[in-house]
């Protein structure tokens, strides 16, 4: 049986991966803040799948040191980990300059800084393995610089598209691991995160975004803009497009 690793877990996009991933037959590492959560989640995917195996670990993915110690202990509970997704996440945001800078940094601090932590300690096992998926979950946000309450939330995960395409262009280097890095680039897709935001074009539900997500986990595919429509042709245009034009469709 493989197994993934999933922070950010304990709601959102990240409880719908572990549903769907159970429902494919993966066995699952969940790790999240808020562990009364992750345990209702286990009770309902063991319910529904007697023979699936779920860990939980409480975790704080800006607590360095335990970000460490939390993907060395489900290594040792599961002997191996097949797959990381780096999934916890922060939407604050404020305009840069209008006396907010502790949520723009607090975002800044969990969507990249945490993620590279999350990335040391999942290569740390995958290199000792010699083997291993990793998953950057990053947002479409990410082709170009955003404005106002979304410029660093965008930047943040412009800068984990960076880290992950780094990681792959290291591994095309090393014939003797067999580690795999895939960058998810999920489009607006309804959670908890963004639950009161309206009027939001081409949003589709959890379970349909998260759907194609993990479609493209279990392809392993290199870099995926989910849902494919209208992402993939708004995603390359968002590449290319002047700024004024950008500024029209985001």
């Amino acid at each position: 049986m493989s197994t993934t690793l999933i922070t950010g877990a304990s709601s959102g996009l990240g409880a719908e991966m572990a549903r769907q991933l159970a429902d494919r037959g993966w066995d699952l590492a969940l790790a999240a803040r808020r562990i009364e959560r992750l345990e209702e989640l286990r009770d309902e995917i063991v319910a529904k799948h007697p023979g699936r195996r779920v860990e939980l670990r409480a975790l704080d993915v800006t607590d360095d040191d335990q970000v460490f110690e939390v993907f060395r202990a489900f290594r040792d509970d599961f002997g191996t980990i097949d797959r990381v997704v780096v999934n916890a996440g922060l939407g604050k945001g404020a305009p840069i300059g209008t006396g907010r800078y502790d949520a723009n940094r607090q975002t800044a601090m969990t969507n990249f800084v945490a993620a590279l932590a999350q990335c040391e300690a999942a290569m740390e096992i995958f290199r000792d393995q010699k083997r291993g998926h990793l998953v950057m979950i990053s947002s479409v946000s990410a082709m170009r610089g955003m404005r106002k309450t979304v410029t660093t939330y965008a930047a943040t995960k412009a800068g984990v598209a960076a880290l992950a395409e780094g990681l792959r262009n290291e591994m095309l280097g090393e014939p003797d691991l067999d580690i795999r890095v895939s960058t998810i680039y999920p489009g607006y897709i309804r959670s908890e995160m963004n639950e009161r935001v309206t009027k939001t074009p081409f949003i589709v539900d959890t379970r349909t975004g998260v759907a194609a997500m993990v479609d493209a986990m279990e392809k392993e595919k290199a870099n995926a803009l989910v849902p494919a429509w209208p992402w993939v042709p708004l995603g390359k245009a968002m590449r290319h497009l002047p700024l004024p034009l950008v500024r029209k469709i985001m």
